[in-house]
């Protein structure tokens, strides 16, 4: 998956893959409605991880690549 997502993509997050994250255990168990039903842009990408903006008035936020699919 890491080779089909770059810098500046849009991409949805994977709620199967998020759900029982180790990423997902780190907050709060109710996932916001835009982190799954919206589409986000890729800001950046280091190592298995890409910082997602989302269109809403929300901080940006970090998740593994293979938590992620083009949109």
């Amino acid at each position: 998956m890491a080779g089909t997502i770059k810098k500046g993509a849009l991409v949805r997050v994977v709620r199967e893959t998020l759900e029982n994250s180790l990423e997902a255990a780190a907050s709060d168990r109710r996932l916001p409605s835009y982190l799954l039903d919206s589409k986000a842009e890729v800001l950046d990408i280091k190592d298995e991880y890409a910082l997602l903006r989302f269109y809403v008035p929300t901080p940006n936020v970090w998740l593994k690549l293979d938590q992620l699919e083009p949109a």
